[in-house]
């Protein structure tokens, strides 16, 4: 189960995300920016670097589930 303290949370795509890859997001969060190891929500899809993601599930200590924040 995982950490609702960060779900919603807004990043930024900093090692690109998608299946079968270990992607990397950094997240404004306690006065800084920090990064986490990121997997797609979803499961399918890339989300590439640069790209601004909502974080939909946290495992502590440093893993998250994201999913693009807007649709182009």
């Amino acid at each position: 189960m995982g950490d609702a303290s960060m779900v919603g949370m807004l990043g930024r795509v900093t090692g690109t995300v998608g299946p079968g890859l270990v992607g990397e997001v950094m997240v404004r969060i306690r006065g800084g920016a920090e990064h986490f190891l990121a997997y797609p929500a979803a499961g399918d899809g890339r989300i590439e670097v640069g790209t601004v993601v909502v974080v939909v599930e946290h495992l502590p200590p440093r893993t998250v589930y994201v999913t693009a924040a807007y649709d182009s």
